[in-house]
């Protein structure tokens, strides 16, 4: 059970830095070009709280827990790569609606892990 308490709160982390980064881009569109050098870092930072969650959806997984948190948390971690690598090529095409995919997919993920079925069996 602790292993899905450190999994939740990786996981609500992991949601609160991705929803604001189009808060940051709306920002920086508004005008600031510091939003844009807050935007980077935090991008990068995301692939570690991603490194992160995965290493607690592994110990989640191996203590009872669903092998499908682990296989989520791999396909965001793929996904924000393929983000991170779009951003800086600005590629915005793919950049804006992948990261608008990704917002959507790791809150969906933090509100799981709060739902009856992350409980270990």
């Amino acid at each position: 059970m602790k292993s899905l308490v450190v999994l939740r709160a990786v996981a609500v982390a992991h949601a609160v830095a991705v929803c604001l980064q189009p808060v940051l881009a709306g920002v920086y569109l508004n005008g600031s070009g510091a939003a844009l050098r807050l935007h980077e870092p935090i991008g990068l930072g995301l692939a570690f709280l991603s490194l992160g969650q995965l290493l607690a959806a592994t110990i989640y997984w191996r203590s009872g827990g669903r092998g499908s948190a682990v296989l989520a948390t791999l396909l965001l971690l793929a996904a924000e790569a393929v983000q991170i690598s779009m951003g800086y090529t600005r590629q915005l095409a793919v950049h804006i609606p992948l990261g608008i995919t990704i917002v959507a997919l790791v809150c969906a993920f933090a509100v799981w892990t709060f739902r009856p079925a992350a409980r270990p069996s």
